[in-house]
């Protein structure tokens, strides 16, 4: 594997910074993302995907857009286009690239970036708290006659990513899952009895909120199907709601999107069980697997 280059974090978090740098110097010009675009011989959705920090840049293309958004000063210019190098490292992920595809590796950078990880799960038990065999089972339930090795390989991304959790930054998480996704057997009532212990223990993280929205309920959580709410350190850095889908993902940003989905889990966690209660619910369901 490629050890080279810095961590996932760090690469997404200087990309997602020179990106809000440069669409901020250009919305303070009055430039449109076409003129942009037409500045570095590129389309207007590249530079939608610069300014994301969904793509790696050129010191070449920086350095002509800052001339165009009129930055004269050469300690800025300095700083912004030493950024380059820095955000066009490989991540961890890169090795993965087989299995891994480009929708989702964008979200990978995110969640290693970020400060705060909250989401709302109706199908399964989250990935960053599955247990190696409960993985296992649900990517053979999503990749039905692919070989053992791949089967494998994504097992690994889903453990790597995990480590997020016992580094010095780890992210604070925040999950509210629906007891339907505790209460399908996958992988059998072996798989799920190590899947709820692993969530009892995870609940006494202090870092970790876990709470269940219990069966029978028709309040929101009827509604609002799975998502993630990704909140960053970086105070230039804007929350992004993700939702994946069957081949994709959407990532939203608009601050009014994005409040709707903040709103939305905060009810979710206002009408879900509290987490002392979760906890005893999990315990109870351990007991009966």
């Amino acid at each position: 594997m490629n050890t080279t280059g810095q961590s996932g974090s760090g690469v997404t978090v200087r990309r997602l910074l020179l990106g809000s740098q440069l669409r901020r110097l250009r919305e303070a010009q009055g430039v449109s993302r076409e003129a942009a675009g037409y500045e570095i011989r590129a389309s207007e959705s590249k530079i939608g995907r610069m300014e994301l920090g969904r793509v790696s840049f050129k010191e070449r293309d920086v350095a002509d857009l800052l001339t165009l958004y009129g930055v004269t000063d050469q300690s800025l210019r300095g700083e912004l286009i030493g950024m380059v190098h820095t955000a066009n490292a490989v991540p961890w992920w890169h090795d993965y690239a087989d299995v891994v595809p480009a929708w989702f590796q964008t979200y990978l950078g995110f969640e290693e970036s970020a400060g705060s990880v909250s989401a709302y799960e109706v199908q399964f038990v989250p990935g960053l708290l599955q247990t190696e065999e409960y993985a296992r089972a649900v990517i053979r339930l999503g990749a039905q006659g692919a070989p053992e090795h791949e089967i494998e390989r994504r097992v690994e991304v889903r453990l790597r990513r995990q480590r997020l959790l016992t580094g010095d930054r780890a992210p604070h998480l925040a999950m509210v899952i629906d007891e339907g996704a505790l209460r399908r057997p996958c992988g059998g009532p072996e798989v799920m009895r190590g899947q709820l212990a692993h969530l009892l223990d995870l609940a006494d993280h202090p870092g970790i909120e876990l709470q269940v929205m219990p069966l029978g309920h028709q309040g929101l959580g009827a509604e609002s199907g799975t998502f993630s709410l990704l909140g960053f350190r970086e105070p230039d850095l804007a929350d992004v709601v993700y939702l994946e889908q069957f081949t994709t993902a959407l990532y939203l940003d608009r601050p009014r999107e994005v409040a709707e989905y903040r709103d939305t889990l905060a009810r979710l966690r206002e009408e879900g069980l509290t987490p002392d209660q979760s906890r005893k619910l999990l315990e109870t369901m351990r007991q009966e697997a």
